[in-house]
């Protein structure tokens, strides 16, 4: 990158083209992107390969996780699975371990199981359709068209939320995040656009438009490449669109620790494969109304009160973990999926039970 965000301004990208009452055309906007994208489009690891392998890994570690969380993961865990025949024939727990603390570890379920599906069924080789691509565990609308674009040229429009702000503000299109008449139009106006060039790098061209300067309520209209052709930017109205979806409440879940450590280290042990953290460890836990009681008897152990508490959101609960201690002389013995950890913090642990072990050790 020569220059830096706050240095470009609407007129070095293209002339006026538009009020609020004229569309841009696709093609306009297609070479306001392309040009936008050469010179300034984020320089990320899975931008340097055209592997479709590589690609399909990053869109799905991409999904509900942001950018800069995903930059270190994505190459430690194509380290550790290369290639698809490496990732079949790895453990569903072991590619659980490389999702710790991304959230959302269905995806890492369903990428093994796609890759064992690509490498029983295609041969080892990623699909280069999008009907191909949608066949496979865990790749929906938007994925398959990610990858479909990036990897394999097809022009079809890869719709996210960013893409859905972008999009409807250019054309001050009516409706909430999520309406479904919404999605509808932005799909309509993206097939337009990527017709008119490299599909992939006008998809990506967008993505970054969204996430760096047409942000939800404080968008840098000054120095956006789209802002000549912006029918809500020049209605001086921008944050206006899309409008905005009505918050769900979440849920409230507790959860209890139990904290036990001797000689060897802290006691922890191993999440079923299904479920929350799927794969990952943790200090011995239990949930609900009743947590602390249903660890105790699974245990066979007397708890503490609550020590300490850690609150935690995830997308649909709001938990809040009670760490305890073991009373008396209880000793434990180790199941199959326990082990005293001398190193906790090294292991593949949720964010949660991150949270919990760091707090603990501040608490001791």
């Amino acid at each position: 990158m020569n220059r830096r965000w706050e240095e470009v301004r609407p007129g070095d990208w293209a002339t006026p083209c538009h009020t609020p009452k004229v569309l841009p055309k696709p093609a306009v906007l297609a070479r306001a992107l392309l040009k936008f994208y050469k010179e300034f489009a984020r320089d990320l690891p899975w931008r340097r390969t055209c592997d479709p392998y590589a690609i399909w890994v990053s869109e799905v570690m991409l999904q509900q996780t942001q950018v800069q969380t995903v930059v270190p993961r994505f190459e430690k865990f194509l380290r550790r699975f290369p290639t698809v025949e490496h990732l079949a024939g790895a453990s569903e727990g072991a590619v659980c371990e490389e999702f710790a603390g991304l959230g959302y570890y269905h995806r890492a379920r369903n990428l093994h199981r796609a890759a064992v599906v690509i490498r029983d069924q295609h041969g080892g080789k990623i699909p280069s359709s999008v009907e191909g691509l949608r066949a496979l565990p865990g790749i929906g609308e938007y994925t398959a068209a990610a990858i479909a674009s990036i990897a394999f040229g097809i022009p079809v429009p890869s719709v996210d939320g960013n893409l859905v702000r972008v999009l409807s503000r250019i054309f001050t299109l009516p409706g909430k995040v999520g309406d479904k008449a919404l999605s509808q139009a932005v799909h309509g106006h993206a097939t337009e656009v990527v017709q008119h060039g490299p599909p992939g790098e006008i998809n990506q061209a967008l993505m970054d438009v969204g996430a760096t300067l047409c942000l939800p309520d404080d968008p840098a209209c000054a120095s956006c490449p789209l802002a000549h052709y912006c029918g809500a930017h020049a209605g001086g109205r921008p944050a206006e669109f899309p409008g905005k979806k009505t918050a769900t409440k979440r849920a409230p879940l507790a959860i209890a620790f139990a904290m036990v450590r001797d000689d060897r280290g802290l006691l922890l042990e191993q999440r079923p494969l299904v479920g929350l953290w799927p794969g990952l460890w943790e200090p011995p836990s239990a949930t609900g109304k009743a947590a602390k009681r249903a660890l105790e008897l699974r245990l066979g152990a007397r708890l503490s009160a609550s020590r300490a508490t850690i609150g935690h959101t995830l997308s649909h609960r709001d938990v809040q973990a009670s760490l305890h201690t073991i009373t008396g002389k209880a000793a434990i013995v180790p199941t199959t999926s326990q082990r005293f950890v001398a190193d906790p913090l090294a292991m593949p642990l949720s964010s949660l039970a991150k949270k919990a072990i760091v707090a603990w050790g501040k608490f001791e």
